[in-house]
């Protein structure tokens, strides 16, 4: 049985769980970094010697890197449901993958960081003001590619969804000021409807 490595609140454990949960994978999970610690320290570094979550062992093969293990869920069980069935389109999706880690998360973990994981008499609310202002740039961009389509790649739901809609949730679950955006709305309104996404996205942020 595929095992996960990593605590179900990290933002990219949950990119694996949600993409299991749609394909249907059985899988094994075990609490790891965090407050479970375990990440810095053998037997986990001999895994992933970055020592971040998630890793996943599948049989003998083991794979670390988010992205790197959607796709690779995706290739190995998905049977054609959430890779697009053509070469544009699977570049289309491939592209949201890589644009999530290339410039969401520049956006969007300052935020996350100064709300969620800095207590309340720590915060620099001029900071996170700041942080949150530049986001809005960003999502402008996904509102304005969600213009007439239904998803990221296309009208049909693929992986391309799935590394920024991990954020979506945490953008609309955080006490902040979001200008209004129907496209991207309408899209978060479509993913919080998949039994997936409310099981392993929409839990309590932490």
């Amino acid at each position: 049985m595929l095992k996960i490595l990593g605590r179900k609140t990290s933002s990219n454990v949950q990119k694996v769980l949600w993409c299991c949960g749609e394909l249907d994978i059985p899988f094994e999970r075990e609490d790891i970094g965090g407050p479970f610690g375990k990440n810095r320290e053998r037997p986990y570094l001999d895994l992933n010697p970055n020592g971040v979550v998630p890793t996943i062992q599948d049989g003998d093969f083991v794979l670390w890197e988010s992205n790197s293990i959607v796709r690779y869920l995706v290739q190995k069980y998905d049977g054609g449901r959430l890779l697009p069935g053509t070469p544009e389109g699977r570049g289309n999706a491939n592209r949201w993958m890589d644009w999530q880690l290339s410039t969401v998360n520049g956006f969007m973990v300052p935020i996350f960081f100064g709300l969620i994981r800095t207590p309340e008499a720590e915060r620099d609310p001029a900071t996170i003001e700041k942080a949150v202002a530049a986001a809005v740039s960003m999502w402008e961009i996904v509102e304005r590619y969600l213009e007439g389509h239904d998803y990221l790649a296309g009208d049909s739901f693929s992986i391309g969804d799935i590394p920024v809609g991990i954020w979506a949730y945490r953008w609309f679950a955080m006490d902040i000021q979001r200008p209004s955006m129907p496209n991207v709305e309408a899209w978060y309104a479509r993913l919080c409807e998949r039994p997936a996404y409310k099981e392993h996205v929409m839990i309590p942020l932490s």
